[in-house]
């Protein structure tokens, strides 16, 4: 499990620096994006939560793309 999450943590930093250094206008939607720490000490709780994160990160973009015609994959 703890290989899990730090994948996520990885694929979640990537992609915010993807966003800042590509797409800085996007950085405001990030900052506004509550970031959910549980305080269980449950890694499949915690794991669920990162991939949620990552998820909105990457449906930010995507959108924003697709909003511009543009093809990101």
């Amino acid at each position: 499990m703890e290989k899990l999450i730090h994948a996520l943590n990885e694929r979640i930093l990537s992609l915010t620096m993807r966003i800042r250094d590509n797409y800085p206008e996007l950085m405001k939607y990030i900052d506004e994006m509550p970031v959910t720490v549980p305080n269980e000490p449950d890694p499949h709780v915690r794991a669920k939560q990162l991939q949620a994160y990552y998820d909105s990160l990457k449906n930010i973009l995507n959108k924003y793309a697709h909003g511009h015609g543009w093809d990101l994959e």
